[in-house]
């Protein structure tokens, strides 16, 4: 899952070994398709990434196409951005949700676009033909930075740049691929000057990270502005003040050869309907370990779709 908090999450350090290691035992959803298409006939194979959120997305995209009556595989959990991208582009998958600004970093790795304008009208530019993204949802789900109170309070950090003169002291936690992201490790020290003690590889804004926050395993952490930990542990969310990390928009990618007017007009009417405060009321009830298909199920009822 994505954004338990430490009360719905692992106890200690303990517990980050555990579920590291039941991570580690799962099998590849793309494994059964290696070499092969996804193109089968009308339906659609949607994927996600390997975080609950991504997850959520997906599954109210399968909810709302299936409703349409599209036939619908799903390979969730697939990995990191890396990974279903790539996927998308090699066929195993047709469809996936993702977020405005990382994909923009990812294609682009020198953009400096920060706005949702600026960032969704760089992306329709950079992304490869191959490619389609549907309408951009309202929703956002940014990186933050967080540090817990104490912390905030022991250095007096209330934006990225405070940890300048401090960052040598501090650990910090996030998903592996962040070592060498722009919107990650890399950026943080070219565009703030901050150089670590340690980066602790942990997971996506999941159980991980916000356990070693909160146990004092890691005094920084990546950590996803609808997570409802951030309240619920009383972290600081530090201030971006040189916009790091661009706009986050939730949108739909699509295979371009699977686009058609059912999928678009479907998925672009879930875009139009989602919140912020729909993922942070969502990732809450998941927070909680309520099945993905029944959040999904509400939410698209609720807003009319289904």
């Amino acid at each position: 899952m994505k954004r338990p908090s430490a009360r719905a999450g692992l106890a200690g350090l303990t517990g980050i070994a555990l579920l590291a290691l039941t991570a580690c035992a799962g099998g590849d959803p793309l494994e059964a398709d290696a070499g092969g298409d996804a193109d089968s006939g009308s339906g659609v194979v949607i994927g996600s990434a390997d975080f609950s959120e991504s997850q959520l997305l997906a599954t109210i995209y399968s909810r709302a196409l299936q409703d349409a009556g599209v036939e619908v595989d799903e390979k969730f959990n697939i990995g990191s951005r890396e990974v279903y991208i790539e996927a998308v582009q090699d066929g195993s998958i047709d469809l996936v949700p993702d977020y405005s600004g990382a994909l923009l970093k990812y294609l682009d790795t020198e953009s400096t676009a920060s706005s949702t304008e600026d960032v969704l009208a760089e992306l329709e530019e950079k992304l490869p033909d191959d490619l389609t993204m549907l309408e951009a949802s309202d929703a956002q789900d940014k990186d933050v930075l967080a540090v817990t109170q104490e912390t905030a309070d022991k250095y007096d950090l209330t934006t990225i740049s405070d940890l300048q003169p401090v960052a040598g002291e501090i650990s910090l936690g996030g998903p592996p691929e962040w070592k060498t992201r722009v919107n990650g490790v890399v950026g943080l020290e070219d565009v703030y000057g901050l150089k670590f003690k340690e980066f602790v590889p942990l997971d996506a804004g999941g159980p991980l990270t916000m356990t070693a926050l909160t146990s004092g395993q890691v005094q920084a952490g990546d950590i996803f502005s609808t997570d409802p930990g951030i309240a619920e542990n009383d972290l600081v969310a530090l201030e971006d003040d040189k916009s790091l990390f661009a706009a986050e928009n939730v949108l739909p990618i699509v295979r371009s050869d699977k686009v058609d007017d059912t999928i678009t007009a479907t998925l672009n009417e879930v875009s139009a309907a989602l919140t912020t405060e729909d993922l942070i009321e969502m990732n809450g009830r998941a927070a909680t370990g309520e099945p993905l298909s029944d959040i999904a199920t509400d939410w698209l009822t609720d807003a009319g779709i289904s």
